[in-house]
């Protein structure tokens, strides 16, 4: 598929190395430049510094959850787009990171044409 390349980049957040690679690996593959993080401290050092055209964010990670970590992203900047990615389902959680900004919630193991998806248009939606 012939497409205009996202001038931003995507940031992939996760402490499990395996998942940030599987991240890394699918969005590479689709023509993305991805950015890495592996905590929520980290996720926002990187954000300072290059505003990424989307966040993929874990939930569950030590010292700064998912979800304390999309708030300080909105705080940050409103405009940023985050879907959390997380192995736990759980409608609750899901409702709060809808109501804290986040536009997806997506469940581990990832569907990998799904996640595609879900960058896809939001990446190229807001143009």
């Amino acid at each position: 598929m012939n497409r205009e390349q996202p001038k931003k980049a995507v940031l992939a957040v996760d402490d499990d190395p395996k998942s940030l690679k599987l991240l890394v690996d699918v969005l590479t593959l689709e023509g993305y430049r991805v950015i890495t993080a592996q905590s929520g401290k980290d996720a926002l050092e990187q954000i300072e510094l290059e505003k990424p055209g989307l966040v993929l964010l874990d939930i569950m990670m030590p010292e700064m959850d998912g979800m304390e970590t999309l708030k300080r992203i909105k705080a940050f900047d409103q405009d940023i787009p985050v879907a959390m990615v997380t192995a736990v389902w759980d409608e609750d959680e899901a409702k709060r990171a809808f109501e804290a900004g986040a536009y997806e919630y997506i469940t581990k193991p990832v569907d990998i044409e799904y996640l595609k998806l879900a960058v896809l248009v939001k990446l190229f939606s807001e143009k």
